[in-house]
């Protein structure tokens, strides 16, 4: 593994966290394959060998739990959903070089294989432990069989995870208030012996892992609290049937962890993909023994496996170890969270079977807001961006620019590109460029949408149609410049928008495809003849949104029926009101003297996005800012350096006072504030996506 910026000599891996093969899916769970798929297209569009590759997760309690209630096998049960999400991922474009899973002989061999390497290094041992035990069905309770109270935060909790507090991986035994998910009865806890992975030999190693580490800033930071804490080693056997047996002596009657053979899936994917192309083309042990680029994508819940589990055991077993690890925002449908049980979701086959294209899709969820960021989905949002910015920008551009080289020259103009366009092209990819390096997914599709902005803008610029009597030759330069511009959209929405890609690809009369297109390509001289070019994009009625909204509606409603209420629901807690009324006692009180409404009004706010971030010399907290207010970009003086890690700062939506008087700090101008409450900064935003310069009332 190297630090070097991608393209490097090494062959990456990109993986996607495994789906518990238990459901369906639904646009929350594609945020991160669509994310995934973006960056691995991304990478190859550089140059770098890259596979990508993940696999349905298959054992663990959620499945056994499932399939005992549909009264069928966790294999037959698990299965059927591998096939499911087989067939559902590419219909989104999410193209796996190979898609496996847990279940599988290369999986299975590899774990064993590893988890005989620890055992044989020292990294394993048996340890008594007390264990949920349910004396009415006369059997030991794995995790999700177990209910209870974190001994963290006292919020309610499954036993390996506090999936309702603090987010806390939960040891055997530490649930509190035991309670079995079987009878509903209380469980009680009984000595036994299992497995344990001594972690807390690999401290030192973590902590200077987590600094390496490359990737989203969530990713770096939220495992820094176990790594320079206390330690714990982990559990790594549990007491089921449905799973993969443990590889010894001495737990005959144990199978192990699903969160130890979750991850080796990805090493045994990708061996499973060389297996199918060949080592000359693409060699598995090289990436993962010797040198290369290993770059995990995953949703934020379960970054601690991937930061302090899996590289101990990549460590432990003599793999090599992750570069980047890029964890994605959840997304929310209409401000709210989705809820499978309530039917209240967005589902991958309903949207397909609305007639939408993928790439409406993968363009919303990639680019709308940073990756670690999370995302609301709703129709009317679905609707705007659609039509404001694929039908208005990317696809108005391409089809009134084609259209009109078509029609007065059947294809591409005999003459130069301008410099002008050269430059603005080779400015899109350095930016596609630095966005691969940033791990930045809604850059990389920025970075085309930019360009097909400023196509916009330069064809209504020039107006050829204005041009084409009286100055032929400049009419020519210029739509040969717009299909310049085409063809480089081409290029590097295809990571983004790839069946699109495609058929722009196409309507240029381009050899090929476009996914074996290099970047160079972007500049390269379009084909000289092409025909007619039909619309990229459809517009998202109104009306349609309205029944999708109805529908949606409705089955809410159904799913609901009968019940009492939310209200209920994640309740605080008697503690947890405590402590709510202490941390409020340390506020600020609100202060006496009170403004007038019209002082209020003097205020400018504004909707702004920060475009770039810059460390100012000599100045520890201070950053220089780029923001755009819609109406133009101002440089902006921000105390953020030590709060905010500054390589994300940049497609931070903020709101911005636009007429406090100009400053200077440390040098430098500052021509407006950005906002942010408490201690640690925490910034203003807006929960939806107001246009850029909208005012804050």
């Amino acid at each position: 593994m190297s630090h070097e910026d991608f393209p490097t000599d090494a062959p990456a891996v990109v993986t996607c966290g495994l789906p518990y093969a238990n459901g369906d899916l639904h646009i929350g769970h594609l945020r991160t394959y669509v994310g995934g798929d973006v960056f691995a297209r991304a990478l190859r569009r550089l140059g770098q060998r890259t596979a990508f590759v993940s696999g349905s997760d298959m054992h663990g309690t959620p499945v056994a739990v499932n399939a005992e209630q549909e009264d069928v096998d966790p294999e037959t049960f698990a299965l059927r959903w591998h096939e499911t999400y087989e067939e559902t991922f590419p219909r989104f474009d999410v193209e796996f070089d190979n898609y496996g899973q847990t279940h599988d002989e290369t999986n299975t061999e590899l774990t064993r294989d590893i988890v005989r390497a620890l055992d044989e290094a020292g990294h394993v041992y048996e340890k008594e432990i007390l264990v949920a035990y349910d004396p009415g069905q006369d059997q030991y309770l794995p995790d999700r069989y177990v209910e209870g109270t974190c001994p963290y935060c006292g919020a309610h909790a499954r036993g390996d995870e506090c999936d309702e507090g603090c987010q806390r991986h939960l040891e055997p035994g530490e649930i509190e208030d035991p309670v079995s998910t079987v009878t509903g009865n209380p469980a009680e806890y009984r000595e036994r012996v299992h497995k344990f992975f001594r972690v807390s030999a690999f401290q030192e190693y973590l902590q200077g892992f987590i600094d390496r580490l490359e990737g989203t800033a969530n990713a770096r930071n939220q495992p820094r609290e176990w790594i320079e804490g206390d330690l714990h080693d982990w559990c790594i056997t549990r007491d089921m049937d449905w799973g993969i047996d443990y590889p010894g002596d001495g737990a005959e009657d144990l199978v192990l962890y699903v969160w130890v053979d979750a991850p080796v899936e990805y090493v045994a994917s990708t061996k499973q993909y060389t297996e199918r192309v060949g080592p000359d083309t693409y060699d598995w042990e090289e990436v993962w023994t010797e040198a290369g680029e290993i770059v995990h994508v995953i949703g934020r819940d379960i970054i601690q496996h991937h930061t302090v589990f899996w590289p101990a055991m990549l460590r432990g077993a003599g793999y090599n170890e992750p570069r980047a690890v890029m964890a994605s925002g959840f997304v929310t449908l209409g401000g709210k969270g989705f809820s499978t049980s309530r039917d209240r979701a967005v589902w991958a086959e309903e949207y397909l079977e609305e007639g939408f294209e993928p790439d409406l899709l993968r363009y919303y969820i990639a680019t709308n807001g940073g990756f670690q960021q999370d995302v609301d989905f709703s129709w009317e949002k679905f609707r705007d961006r659609v039509n404001g910015e694929l039908v208005g920008t990317v696809g108005n551009f391409l089809y009134r620019s084609l259209l009109f080289a078509h029609r007065e020259y059947e294809g591409t103009p005999d003459a130069d590109v301008s410099p002008e366009v050269r430059e603005r092209i080779e400015g899109a990819i350095s930016d596609f460029g630095e966005a691969v390096n940033d791990y930045d997914v809604r850059a990389v599709g920025q970075a085309t949408v930019s360009l097909a902005r400023f196509g916009n803008e330069y064809i209504q610029r020039n107006e050829p149609w204005k041009l084409t009597d009286e100055e032929p030759e400049r009419a020519a330069g210029v739509i040969r410049d717009c299909v310049q511009l085409a063809k480089a959209v081409a290029v590097l929405f295809q990571p983004i928008a790839p069946t699109t890609a495609e058929r722009l690809w196409d309507q240029l009369d381009e050899d090929g495809s476009v996914h074996d297109a290099t970047l160079d390509d972007a500049l390269a001289a379009p084909s000289e003849r092409f025909d007619a070019p039909s619309e990229l994009f459809e517009k998202v009625e109104d009306d349609h949104v309205e029944e999708l909204n109805a529908k949606l509606d409705e089955r809410v409603a159904a799913a609901t029926e009968g019940e009492d209420g939310d209200e209920a629901e994640g309740a605080d807690e008697e503690g947890d009101v405590d402590e709510a009324d202490d941390a409020a006692a340390d506020l600020e009180p609100v202060a006496a003297d009170r403004v007038g409404f019209d002082e209020f009004q003097a205020l400018d706010l504004r909707v702004g996005e920060i475009v770039a971030a810059d460390p100012i010399e000599g100045a520890d907290k201070l950053l220089r800012l780029e923001v755009d207010i819609g109406v133009e970009t101002r440089q902006v003086v921000a105390g953020l350096r030590q709060l905010h890690d500054v390589e994300d700062l940049p497609g931070t939506r903020v709101v911005v006072v636009a007429n406090l008087e100009k400053a200077e700090l440390f040098g430098v101008e500052s021509d407006g504030m950005v906002l942010a409450a408490g201690e640690e900064a925490d910034l203003l935003t807006t929960h939806g996506d107001a246009p850029l310069g909208t005012t804050v009332r």
